[in-house]
C-alpha cells in the first residue's frame, strides 16, 4: 500500500478492511482459540464466540449500509452489532472494547493528531473493558487490553497510525505470552489465555488494515491435558451462564450489577443508552433473570449449563435422523438441492450468509445428525462456528468443506442416510474432493492477476481460486478452462447456467466440449447464480 496510507487517520475504509481481515482471522484461528479456553470456564468455545461476535458487527454494518465515508455512522453500527450479537465472557468484553474504541474514532476532529487519537481510543477501550468486568482478572483479555493501551501512552504527537497500532498490537502480543504467569487455570494446563488470544489476532488485522502488512502469529501451544481429561482449571463460580439483552434506563443498571455479583461471578454488563448485553456464572438461573425483570425487560435469554456444555431447551430433539444442509447461490441450484432432500441457506447476491442464518436452518430441524456444505471457502468458516453451536446442543454434526457449488452437488450425489455418519460424511468429502471446479466470471475494475493484467469488461476463467484465462468471451474462456480441467482426465462435466448466462451460451460449450473430449458426458443445470455466467466442475 501506498507510505501515505501509513499516516493518515483510521478513517471508515480502514475500518470496513479490519472488519473483513478481523472475521477472516478469527475464522481462521477460530478452533485454535477454542483449544485454548480453559478460563474461566474450560467449555471450548472462545474462539467460536468471538467470531460470531464480530460476524455480527459486519452484518450490522451490511444490513445499516452506512456511506462509506461515514466514520461515526460505521462505528455506531459496529458498536451496535458487537453489542447485540456479544457470545460468552469473551465475547462481550470484546464488544465493550470495540464500542470504547469506537468512540474515540468517531468523536475526533478533522484537526486532532491522528496518532494521539488511535493511542486515546485505545486507552478508552481497556478503561471501558476493566469498568465493565465486576471483579477484572489478571492473565485475561482485559489485561493484553491494557498492555495494548500502556504501550501508547508515551507516544508522542506526530507519530503515525501505524506506528501506533504496530506498537500496541507487539504489546499486546508480549502480554499475552505472560498471562500464563498471572493465572493459575492457565498456568496448569500450559496454554495462554483464549480470549487474549483472540485480540492479538484482531490486533494484527487492524495494524494490516492500514499498513497492508500481514501479521501471522506463529500457532499457540494447545493445552497440555485437554480439560475433558479430568485436569480441574476452572474456578468455583456458578454452573450455569446466563445471557440476556435488557432494556433498562442506565441509572438502574448500578443496582442490577449489585444483584447478579451476589448471585454468580463472570459477571460483564456492557451497553449504555438504554441498552445493555448481560453476562453471569450463577447457580440460581432464576434469580439473575429475575433481577433483569426488576431492572428492565430482559430479551433474547440464554442459559447454559457449564457442566455439561449443552444450551438448555424447551423442546426436545427428536432421536435419530440425518440432514444435510447447503449453501446455494442460485434459485436453480437451490431448488436442485431441496428436490435431493437437503435443507438450504440462501446466500444473497455476493453476500456470505451469516451464522446467524445457518443456525435459523439448522435449528429448523430436528435431526439429530448435520452434515454442512458450505459450497464456498469464505464460508466455511460460517459453517464451522455453526457446526460447533449445534454441537453444544447435544447434536452430531461435521462440515465437509465443499469450495463450490459443483462440489456441493457431487457431495449430495452420493448422500446415504442409511449408512454411518461416519461412512457418509467420507463418502461424501471424497466426491467433493474428486471435483475439479472453476468458473467464468466479468472483471469489475482493473487489476492483476496470476494471468496478466485485466480490464474491466475482461472474461475470467478462475480455477482454484486463481484467474487462469482472461479473453473477451464467455464462451471461448469457458472452453479454455474446461481445457485445463479436463486435462488430467474426466469423465463428467457439470455446467451450472447463471443468470446472465443464456442457454445458447450454455449449448455452445457442451457441444464444444463433447466435440473436443470424445465420450465426456456433459450435464447441465439452471444455477440462476449472480456474478458467474458459468461455474464449472470436472469429475
Amino acid at each position: 500500500m501506498p507510505d501515505a496510507l501509513e499516516t493518515r487517520r483510521l478513517d471508515a475504509a480502514a475500518v470496513r478492511r479490519w472488519l473483513d481481515l478481523g472475521l477472516a482471522g478469527l475464522g481462521h484461528r477460530r478452533a485454535e482459540i477454542d483449544a485454548l479456553n480453559v478460563f474461566p470456564v474450560p467449555d471450548g468455545d472462545t474462539g467460536t464466540n468471538l467470531f460470531l461476535t464480530l460476524e455480527a458487527a459486519v452484518s450490522a454494518v451490511a444490513e445499516g449500509a452506512p456511506p462509506d465515508d461515514d466514520l461515526p455512522a460505521l462505528v455506531a453500527a459496529v458498536s451496535q452489532g458487537a453489542l447485540l450479537g456479544a457470545r460468552g465472557n469473551s465475547g462481550i468484553i470484546v464488544s465493550q472494547l470495540v464500542r470504547g474504541f469506537g468512540e474515540v474514532l468517531a468523536s475526533a476532529g478533522p484537526d486532532d493528531d491522528p496518532g494521539i487519537t488511535v493511542a486515546e481510543a485505545f486507552r478508552r477501550a481497556a478503561d471501558s473493558a476493566y469498568a465493565a468486568v465486576a471483579e477484572p482478572k489478571e492473565g485475561t483479555v482485559l489485561t493484553v487490553a491494557r498492555a495494548a493501551a500502556d504501550s501508547t501512552a508515551g507516544l508522542g504527537p506526530g507519530t503515525s497510525v501505524a506506528a501506533v497500532l504496530t506498537t500496541a498490537a507487539d504489546a499486546a502480543a508480549e502480554a499475552l505470552e505472560r498471562t500464563p504467569d498471572q493465572l493459575e487455570a492457565l498456568r496448569r494446563a500450559g496454554v495462554v489465555d483464549a480470549g487474549g488470544r483472540g485480540l492479538v489476532v484482531l490486533l494484527d488485522a487492524l495494524v494490516e488494515s492500514v499498513t497492508g502488512e500481514h501479521r501471522e502469529q506463529a500457532p499457540t501451544a494447545l493445552p497440555v491435558h485437554h480439560p475433558s481429561d479430568g485436569v480441574e482449571t476452572q474456578e468455583e463460580g456458578g454452573a450455569y451462564e446466563v445471557m440476556y439483552l435488557l432494556d433498562a434506563d442506565d441509572a438502574a443498571v448500578p443496582r442490577l450489577r449489585g444483584v447478579l455479583a451476589g448471585l454468580g461471578d463472570s459477571l460483564v454488563v456492557v451497553g449504555g443508552n438504554g441498552l445493555w448485553n448481560v453476562h453471569v456464572h450463577t447457580d440460581d438461573v432464576g434469580a439473575a433473570i429475575e433481577a433483569g425483570i426488576e431492572a428492565g425487560r430482559p430479551h433474547r435469554i440464554r442459559v447454559t449449563d457449564l457442566c455439561k456444555d449443552t444450551e438448555l431447551r424447551r423442546s426436545v430433539q427428536a432421536p435419530g435422523g440425518r440432514v444435510v444442509v447447503a449453501v446455494a447461490h442460485g434459485a436453480g441450484t437451490a431448488a436442485l438441492l431441496e428436490a435431493s432432500g437437503a435443507r438450504v441457506v440462501r446466500a444473497h447476491g455476493n453476500i456470505a450468509p451469516s451464522t446467524g442464518e445457518v443456525l435459523e436452518v439448522l435449528r429448523s430441524t430436528t435431526e439429530a445428525e448435520v452434515v454442512l456444505l458450505p459450497s464456498e471457502s469464505d464460508i466455511r468458516p460460517v459453517a464451522e462456528a455453526a457446526a460447533d453451536v449445534v454441537r453444544r446442543d447435544g447434536r452430531r454434526a461435521s462440515v465437509v468443506p465443499t469450495r463450490s457449488i459443483v462440489q456441493t452437488l457431487a457431495a449430495v450425489a452420493v448422500h446415504d442416510s442409511s449408512a454411518t455418519f461416519e461412512d457418509d460424511v467420507v463418502a461424501m468429502t471424497r466426491a467433493a474432493g474428486a471435483t475439479r471446479y472453476g468458473g467464468v466470471s466479468v472483471a469489475v475494475k482493473d487489476a492483476v492477476t496470476s494471468a496478466g493484467v485485466c480490464r474491466v469488461g475482461d472474461v475470467l476463467g478462475i480455477a482454484g481460486g486463481d484467474v487462469v484465462e482472461i479473453g473477451s468471451s464467455v464462451e471461448d474462456v469457458a472452453v479454455a478452462l474446461l481445457g485445463r480441467l479436463l486435462a488430467t482426465g474426466g469423465e463428467l462435466v457439470t455446467l451450472v447456467r447463471g443468470d446472465e448466462g443464456g442457454e445458447a451460451l450454455v449449448d455452445a460449450v457442451a457441444r464444444r466440449v463433447r466435440r473436443g473430449h470424445a465420450g465426456t458426458e456433459v450435464v447441465v443445470y439452471d444455477g440462476g447464480q449472480p456474478y458467474w455466467p458459468l461455474i464449472l466442475g470436472v469429475e
